[in-house]
C-alpha cells in the first residue's frame, strides 16, 4: 500500500521506475515510465513460520515471544531475500553490462532484505529507504544517533514512552538482544546471502553494517503524534499515511448497508495476514454471538462468503475498501489487529478502535491508543462474550473515545507538506546533490566506545582516582612524617 502510492506519485512527477516487486502493480495503470520486475511466485513465507513455530494458524502467534518475533522476521528476510535474488530478471539487473548512468537513485525497503543494497555498489547510486514498520530501534546505530531506553520502547514490546522501572528493565534488555543478535546472528546470514549473489560482481562485497551506514534518507511510515517523541536527524523523515487517498465511493451494497444503519455500524478487518476465516470454531460463535445482541450493523472482512447462521445485522465480504469503509460517518467502532497502517486510516477518519494486537509493533501501536484514550486493545485468547460486548458498547456510547480521537486526527493530519509530496522531496533532494553527504551524522565515524563517551568517561575517572590516590597518599605521608615527629620528641 505505501509502496504503490510512492510508485503513482514518483511516476506522476516524471520520474521513470523500475521495481523489483512480488505484487504487481498492472491494475495502477502507471504508463511507460514505469517498470516491472515481477517476482514469481509470491514466496509463501507464512509457511516457513508456521512451521518453525508449530502454529496451526496465525492466531497462534499471540504466544510468541518478542525474541520469536525476531526469529520470525530473520527467517522472511533470509528466504524471501533469497528468493528474490534467484529470480533471472534480479540476476540480469546484478550482472547488468550497463551500470553507469542507468538509474540516479536504489529505493529499497527498510526490512530485512540489507543484501539489496548492494545494488547501489553496483550502480554506483545513493541508496533511500522506505520503512512499512516505521520507527525501529536499530536505526539509531545506522543513522549515528543515540536511542534512549529510558523512554524509547522497543517496536515489540508492548510499552508506552511512560515505563515502569521494571518496564524499563525489560525494554533495555529486549533493546540489547536485538543489537546483539543482528551484530552476531543475523548479520553474518545476510552477509552470506550477499557474497552469494553479488560476490561475482563486486569481487569484495561489503558488509551490511557498513552499506546500511551508506543510507542517505530514511522515509518512515510513522507521524506525530502516532509515535512516541525520540531524538533523530533530518535524515529520518516521517511519512506516515502516504497510503490514505480521499475516499472513493463504496459499493452500492455496502453503501447501503451502512446508510441503514441508524443506530451506527461497527468495521471488524484483520487485515490481510490475519485471516478471519481461520479463526477457531468456539472464537467465531462468540464474536457472532456478540454481534447479533447489537443495534448497530457489522461489516466484516472475512475471507470466506459462505459462512452460514450469519445475524441480519452483519454483512462479511472476502475484500472490503477499508480506508473509503471508516471515512463513512456511520462508522462508530474499528475492530483491528493494530496494524500501522489500518491504525493510520482509523486516526486520519477519527473512528475509535478496538485493537485485537497479534505480534510485532501491533502492541505498541494499541498501547499508544490505549494511552491516547481512543482505544480499547483485548489479548485474543482471553476474549469473553461479556468483556466483547461491553468493550465494544463502551466505545459507542462514551463520547471521550471519539472526542480524543478527532483531537489526535487533527494533530495527525497537521503538516506543511502532504505525505506522498514530502516522501518524493526527499527522494528528488537525495539526487539533486548527489547522496546528501551533508545530512550524514559524524557519529557514523566514531568507534563504539567513541560514540558513547566511553573513552572520555574513563579519563574522568581515571582523573577522579587518580587525584583520589594522591591524596590519600599525601595524608598517608603526613601521617608517617607526624609519627616520626613524635617518636624523636619521646626520645
Amino acid at each position: 500500500m505505501m509502496h504503490t502510492a510512492l510508485m503513482r506519485e514518483l511516476v506522476e512527477s516524471g520520474h521513470q521506475v523500475t521495481m523489483v516487486t512480488a505484487f504487481s502493480l498492472e491494475k495502477e495503470q502507471l504508463g511507460s515510465n514505469y517498470t516491472e520486475i515481477l517476482i514469481e511466485p509470491v514466496y509463501d513465507f507464512w509457511h516457513d513460520v508456521k512451521l518453525n513455530f508449530g502454529a496451526q494458524h496465525l492466531f497462534e502467534l499471540t504466544r510468541m515471544t518478542n525474541y520469536d518475533f525476531l526469529k520470525m522476521l530473520e527467517i522472511i528476510g533470509l528466504k524471501t531475500t533469497e528468493h528474490a535474488l534467484r529470480q533471472p530478471k534480479v540476476q540480469a539487473l546484478i550482472h547488468a553490462k550497463q551500470t553507469v548512468g542507468v538509474f540516479d537513485l536504489l529505493l529499497a525497503e527498510q526490512f530485512y532484505q540489507e543484501a539489496f543494497l548492494a545494488l547501489a555498489r553496483i550502480y554506483k547510486i545513493p541508496v533511500v529507504t522506505t520503512s512499512t514498520l516505521g520507527y525501529e530501534n536499530h536505526m539509531s546505530q545506522m543513522m549515528g544517533l543515540i536511542t534512549p531506553w529510558s523512554f524509547v520502547p522497543h517496536g515489540f514490546m508492548p510499552f508506552t514512552d511512560r515505563m515502569s522501572f521494571l518496564e524499563r528493565v525489560k525494554n533495555s534488555y529486549a533493546s540489547l538482544y536485538e543489537d546483539l543478535d543482528r551484530l552476531l546472528n543475523y548479520f553474518p546470514k545476510m552477509d552470506a546471502v550477499s557474497r552469494e549473489f553479488f560476490g561475482p560482481v563486486l569481487g569484495d562485497v561489503p558488509k551490511v553494517k557498513q552499506m546500511e551506514r551508506e543510507i542517505s534518507v530514511m522515509l518512515l511510515n510513522s507521524h506525530a503524534p502516532l509515535t512516541t517523541a525520540r531524538p533523530t536527524v533530518d535524515a529520518m523523515v516521517p511519512v506516515g499515511g502516504m497510503h490514505i487517498y480521499p475516499p472513493k465511493a463504496l459499493p452500492a451494497d455496502m453503501q447501503a448497508f451502512l446508510d441503514g444503519a441508524s443506530e451506527g455500524a461497527i468495521f471488524f478487518s484483520l487485515g490481510s495476514n490475519v485471516q478471519s476465516k481461520d479463526m477457531p470454531q468456539e472464537m467465531l460463535q462468540l464474536f457472532l454471538q456478540v454481534f447479533g445482541s447489537l443495534k448497530q450493523r457489522v461489516l466484516w472482512k472475512f475471507e470466506d462468503e459462505s459462512l452460514r447462521q450469519l445475524p441480519p445485522n452483519v454483512m462479511v465480504r472476502k475484500w472490503l475498501p477499508q480506508a473509503d469503509i471508516l471515512a463513512h460517518p456511520q462508522v462508530k467502532v474499528f475492530i483491528t489487529h493494530g496494524g500501522l497502517f489500518g491504525t493510520q486510516e482509523g486516526v486520519h477518519y477519527a473512528v475509535p478502535m478496538l485493537g485485537i494486537p497479534f505480534y510485532c509493533d501491533q502492541h505498541l501501536n494499541m498501547n499508544k491508543a490505549v494511552l491516547g484514550g481512543y482505544a480499547i486493545s483485548l489479548h485474543f485468547q482471553s476474549i469473553t462474550r461479556e468483556i466483547l460486548e461491553h468493550s465494544l458498547l463502551e466505545l459507542i456510547h462514551n463520547a471521550t473515545y471519539k472526542e480524543n480521537i478527532r483531537r489526535v486526527s487533527s494533530i495527525f493530519r497537521d503538516r506543511p507538506q502532504a505525505p506522498r509530496k514530502n516522501a518524493v522531496y526527499w527522494i528528488e533532494y537525495v539526487i539533486r546533490h548527489k547522496g546528501a553527504p551533508h545530512m550524514r551524522s559524524a557519529g557514523l565515524d566514531l568507534n563504539w566506545f567513541q560514540f558513547y563517551l566511553l573513552d572520555v568517561i574513563a579519563f574522568v575517572a581515571a582523573i577522579a582516582l587518580a587525584a583520589v590516590l594522591a591524596a590519600l597518599l599525601a595524608i598517608r605521608l603526613l601521617m608517617g612524617s607526624d609519627k616520626k615527629h613524635r617518636k624523636a620528641k619521646a626520645h
